[in-house]
């Protein structure tokens, strides 16, 4: 199984915006529910949004984020907006073939991660 590679994080302040990215080689999105995970530091790893026709989000980010799928490139993208302090973590691209993938025992595929922080 080819890993995924995500991208796309870095510093912004509070109100700002960023936008993930997440290669998915090998993947056919009509077989895979994928996700996005966060852990930040000194907590436990979170689902934060995920999709396999619908789209799911945790609550703390709903309104704000949007995860998408491009089936041409195979990409996965969080657009993440209005940025708050406590986003900021590791984020983690995540896959798997289960129906649902909000949760860490579904997933069987993950991303490298990439930091994002946010400031005050």
């Amino acid at each position: 199984q080819r890993r995924l590679v995500d991208s796309g994080g870095g510093s912004v302040q509070a109100g700002g915006s960023l936008k993930l990215s997440c290669e998915a080689p090998g993947v056919t999105f009509r077989n895979f529910c994928m996700a996005w995970f966060r852990q930040a530091a000194g907590k436990e790893r979170e689902p934060v949004a995920s999709i396999r026709g619908a789209p799911w989000y945790a609550d703390s980010v709903k309104d704000r984020f949007t995860i998408s799928l491009d089936d041409a490139t195979n990409m996965v993208y969080l657009q993440m907006n209005n940025l708050k302090p406590e986003d900021s973590a590791m984020y983690y691209c995540a896959g798997g073939t289960f129906s649902g993938c909000s949760e860490a025992r579904h997933i069987s595929r993950w991303g490298q991660g990439t930091q994002v922080t946010v400031s005050s």
